[in-house]
């Protein structure tokens, strides 16, 4: 197995104190655990102090923090780990989009943004490819195998992949996501392609990535969301929210709801990305809860 600092760490905080056998099997279960246990967030982000996207750095904060940050450092990190333990990685590159109907061969325009990265996964001793992606926040619970079609998982949340080709795939997500899809395509995404995406994305003033803190959490049944001051979960039944009006209470589902470990982030800070969020909250409602 190739070395990899910090695994033993990383592990551990998937709930294994031994380094598992790379088996179909413990490829699904390390998925459901890495969502559950390390939230989606761009706590780093809206601090000023945007993590690494080097994916040893990645691993390195896991291991220590328990944070990992948002696709480009969750799916950095995991491709390190599923190498080191004996699954043949490719790295792929991704464009999400948010608006509806996008197109099976969309148009290169649709494409040429990296703004996600995707993990295409074998398995020895099986047939096909698998999905492995903990980077999407709401996505899907388990890997997906790469086949045409719908796919519904146990919680009922429905997914298709359409135009499934060597160079690429459209992904569609359940209606109920926080996005409508994604393009896959054979574009760069190596290293340096991920670094000079994750500039932008995460220092742009443009970039949703710099507005608003949103820490997801996927478990089986449901999806907890942190946006802003809106506490929300989603499950096939239906949505519920709660607005978040005190420190106290934002704090606490920060860290008791959806799991974000911030013991190494001074209070002030905290206090201060709060205020932040909640004059964004008040402005949202003040207009209407558009956008």
């Amino acid at each position: 197995m190739p070395d990899l600092p910090g695994r033993e760490a990383y592990l551990r905080r998937l709930g294994f104190d031994e380094p598992p056998e790379p088996t179909l099997a413990t490829l699904q279960v390390l998925h459901e655990r890495h969502l559950a246990q390390i939230p989606y967030e761009n706590l780093g982000i809206m601090l000023g102090r945007p993590p690494s996207v080097a994916p040893q750095d990645s691993v390195a904060r896991v291991a220590a923090l328990g944070r990992l940050g948002y696709c480009f450092h969750q799916n950095g990190a995991a491709a390190l780990l599923l190498e080191s333990l004996g699954y043949a990685v490719e790295r792929r590159h991704g464009h999400v989009g948010t608006t509806p109907g996008l197109p099976a061969t969309p148009p290169a325009e649709q494409v040429s943004s990296l703004n996600h990265l995707v993990l295409v996964v074998r398995v020895s001793g099986e047939a096909g490819r698998w999905w492995f992606d903990v980077g999407l926040g709401d996505g899907f619970a388990r890997p997906l195998r790469l086949t045409d079609g719908v796919v519904r998982d146990d919680a009922g949340f429905s997914y298709s992949i359409e135009g499934l080709g060597e160079s690429g795939w459209t992904f569609r997500h359940d209606l109920s996501g926080s996005f409508a899809g994604l393009v896959v395509s054979d574009r760069p995404s190596d290293d340096a392609a991920v670094e000079l995406a994750h500039q932008h994305l995460s220092t742009s003033p443009t970039s949703s990535f710099t507005q608003l803190l949103v820490v997801q959490r996927r478990e089986a049944e449901q999806v907890v969301t942190l946006r802003g001051c809106l506490l929300s979960r989603v499950r096939t039944t239906g949505r519920r929210e709660q607005e978040l009006v005190t420190f106290e209470e934002w704090r606490s589902a920060l860290t008791d709801v959806v799991g974000l470990p911030v013991s190494d982030v001074p209070a002030t800070e905290l206090r201060g990305l709060f205020a932040r969020m909640l004059e964004a909250h008040r402005a949202w409602v003040g207009s209407g809860r558009r956008g």
